[in-house]
């Protein structure tokens, strides 16, 4: 499997180390960066990533910054992906079988390098169960279409 990494210098520590793990799972790794941990803007940073996942360069992509909220913002925003913020092995597990997601957004700052471990492995070996699942997945990925107008006009129930 082809992955995409990147990091803000919030998760940067951690971004080498978790590149080289997948490495000795037999994945291939793109590091989209940064190459220091001189602050620097999230939003960059997943955008690429986000943005290479999406056009179908890599199969899976991995964001890695001080939580992983501001990564999981940003990418989620570029059509075709699905992005969330993952902080346990068991949330991984359901994020790809449930919702085939297709970019990992870690903490560097709250979760432990081994931890974020366990995570990456279980986002890069858990299938998507589809099934009923999938109907649901669509339903989230309409959101992505510019024309789609909602469910419905009543917000006040």
């Amino acid at each position: 499997m082809k992955i995409a990494i990147a990091s803000d210098h919030g998760g940067f520590d951690q971004k080498a180390p978790l590149k080289e793990y997948m490495e000795s799972l037999g994945h291939e790794v793109v590091d989209m960066g940064p190459g220091t941990a001189d602050r620097c803007d999230y939003p960059d940073y997943a955008d690429k990533v986000a943005r290479y996942v999406a056009a179908g360069k890599a199969d899976r992509g991995v964001l890695i910054c001080g939580t992983g909220i501001g990564m999981a913002l940003t990418a989620d925003k570029v059509p075709g992906i699905r992005a969330a913020v993952i902080q346990t092995p068991q949330f991984a597990e359901l994020f790809r079988e449930h919702n085939n997601g297709n970019v990992l957004c870690i903490s560097g700052r709250f979760s432990t390098l081994d931890l974020n471990k366990e995570i990456v492995h279980i986002f890069l070996t858990q299938e998507w169960a589809g099934g009923r699942h999938a109907i649901r997945v669509e339903k989230v990925m309409r959101e992505d279409d510019p024309s789609f107008q909602g469910v419905g006009e009543d917000f006040g129930a």
